[in-house]
């Protein structure tokens, strides 16, 4: 049984030349890769799920099925708490900047996008109050009065202990502003 996709001399056809999935610049992608921290934190509440799914299928087996649904909800609360925080972070595309919280979403078209720089400043630790000394990925808009938002830092859970990575993504995103952005 041949195997031409193991093969070297499989003649490649016109319609194999289709543009990656990566190449579409209209799409919205992570310019990165989520941190170790933040799929930690999803991992541990999704093994949590997993326990309190299993603790609704006791429940409905051996008590009320209300029971069983209240905790069979916490369960899915708690399933869409972890891929809500996997989603977190920025994400580019052609048609401008989007930086994903776990509860708000705030996009910007490129119009807007007035400087996208790296600076020194006080960071927010893995988004608790405490502040300590580190770089922040500012976003500045274009007509608004309000001070530049951090869109990365390198103390959150995608970057804590991981500087090079920082860097590659705050470049990345700095280069699609500077491509995208108003001239």
């Amino acid at each position: 049984m041949p195997l031409p996709f193991l093969t070297a001399d499989r003649v490649f056809e016109a319609a194999d030349d289709v543009p990656l999935r990566y190449d579409d610049r209209d799409r919205w992608r992570r310019p990165y890769r989520p941190g170790p921290w933040r799929v930690g934190a999803a991992a541990l509440a999704l093994l949590l799920a997993s326990f309190v799914l299993f603790a609704a299928v006791i429940i409905a087996v051996t008590a009320q099925l209300t029971s069983a649904a209240v905790v069979l909800a916490l369960a899915l609360l708690v399933i869409a708490a972890a891929l809500r925080l996997l989603r977190m972070g920025v994400w580019v595309s052609a048609r401008g900047l989007r930086h994903v919280g776990f509860l708000t979403t705030r996009t910007a078209s490129w119009e807007q996008v007035a400087s996208v720089r790296t600076v020194q400043q006080p960071v927010r630790w893995l988004s608790l109050p405490r502040t300590v000394q580190g770089q922040a990925l500012l976003l500045g808009r274009q007509g608004r009065d309000t001070a530049p938002s951090p869109l990365l830092t390198t103390h959150n859970a995608d970057f804590l202990g991981r500087t090079e990575a920082f860097d590659r993504a705050a470049d990345s995103v700095e280069a699609w502003a500077e491509e995208y952005g108003p001239r």
